[in-house]
């Protein structure tokens, strides 16, 4: 008997059955809202322990970062618009922002330190208008996303609306609690907003978006120096 030759083993082989890829399925919008309400907990209780942490204390003791991680969050539950969804999802922010307190607060007391979760925190105070700030950008964002010259203007200005918020708290910082030690930290965030709003101005496309961007960027940052200026001194 004559051993096969490798070319005979491959013309006879058979042809492999064909692949067909399955489509992912959608992420259901209870599991999408369940991740963001937990994260929201998760990122207060982080918080906590980030005080703690001479490198983190600075980011945990600011305002910007809490902004920034409610609109991602909104956006991770899938915010969208539409004449009930968008106060929706500005609801959402408010829910988001106070979860963040609340996680920050249980693990603060567990950790064995004093606080006290109360309505008239300033600072609880603040994240109602804050949250529906944070749900409104992140539509805004994800409207941006589709394209079109309405998109653009919307993308611009809440794009805008982040770095107001990141240098508006920074200058506070800056006239108000900055140490030395505490200045590079400070000197960090002012600088991502800046580079968030050149972001913002720089994709604009057109002349009208980027006087968008600007004017969401100047005039938020002062609005925000001068609320946080009125809450802290």
């Amino acid at each position: 008997m004559q051993p096969t030759r490798p070319t005979d083993a491959l013309v006879s082989a058979p042809d492999p059955a064909p692949v067909h890829a399955v489509p992912a399925r959608p992420v259901p919008p209870v599991a999408r809202v369940s991740i963001a309400l937990t994260g929201a907990l998760l990122a207060g209780v982080l918080t906590s322990f980030g005080q703690a942490v001479p490198a983190l204390a600075t980011v945990s003791n600011s305002a910007g970062p809490w902004f920034v991680v409610a609109v991602l969050l909104c956006a991770v539950a899938g915010v969208r618009a539409g004449r009930v969804a968008l106060p929706l999802a500005m609801l959402l922010g408010v829910v988001l922002l106070e979860l963040m307190h609340v996680g920050y607060w249980a693990a603060t007391v567990l950790r064995g330190y004093p606080d006290v979760l109360s309505i008239t925190n300033p600072w609880v105070l603040l994240g109602f208008p804050a949250g529906l700030l944070a749900g409104a950008v992140a539509v805004a964002l994800r409207v941006g996303l589709r394209g079109g010259i309405r998109g653009a203007l919307l993308a611009a200005g809440a794009l805008g609306v982040v770095a107001a918020v990141l240098v508006g708290e920074s200058v506070r910082a800056f006239l108000r609690v900055a140490t030395p030690e505490t200045t590079p930290a400070w000197a960090v965030q002012l600088a991502v907003g800046v580079v968030v709003l050149v972001v913002a101005v720089v994709r604009a496309g057109s002349r009208v978006g980027r006087v968008t961007a600007l004017a969401t960027g100047f005039v938020g940052a002062v609005g925000v120096l001068g609320a946080l200026l009125l809450i802290g001194g």
